[in-house]
């Protein structure tokens, strides 16, 4: 009896997974895409497209948000890292009142880009189920990865997907 338990929930185990990589495929086949318009600090509105040929790394975060604090860290680390390769980093604020992010920004800086999506209509075109939720576009402007939260444990691993997008040749 338990060794047809055992099978049964091997098989569950392996439909699980086959059903966890086709819906990560499916779902970055149906990405967002970088032409949506952000704000600037001063509310001026620019275009995420506008950084096509770079390695783009956008993070959705807000002030309340407990793993941001830790994420902001090594975003300032890849920054400095990898900023004179193509890494281009920009961290899309989804605060309703912006006081509340520059509060933030004064206790945790940031050496890389900030935006700001106050009615939330960038992060609805992401379909962002947490915070922070971090995607990697290629320099040819393709989701080519996306994370749910920020773990440290991680980090080395987040690191290895920027080096390796990094290598591809900028579009010409």
């Amino acid at each position: 009896m338990q060794l047809l338990m055992l099978k049964r929930l091997s098989q569950l185990v392996k439909i699980g997974l086959v059903l966890s990589i086709l819906f990560q495929v499916n779902s970055l086949s149906a990405a967002p895409n970088l032409d949506l318009s952000v704000q600037d600090a001063d509310g001026r509105s620019y275009v995420l497209s506008q950084f096509s040929g770079e390695l783009i790394y956008i993070d959705f975060w807000a002030s309340w948000c407990g793993p941001c604090r830790k994420s902001f860290p090594w975003m300032n680390e890849m920054h400095h890292k990898y900023a004179d390769q193509g890494l281009k980093i920009i961290a899309i604020n989804l605060d309703n009142d912006i006081s509340l992010a520059r509060q933030f920004l004064g206790q945790i800086s940031a050496d890389f880009t900030i935006a700001y999506d106050p009615d939330t209509q960038v992060a609805g075109q992401f379909d962002i189920l947490g915070m922070p939720s971090s995607y990697l576009f290629n320099r040819q402007g393709k989701l080519v990865a996306k994370h749910l939260g920020f773990y440290a444990e991680h980090k080395a691993g987040y690191e290895a997907e920027i080096l390796h997008y990094l290598k591809q040749a900028k579009p010409e």
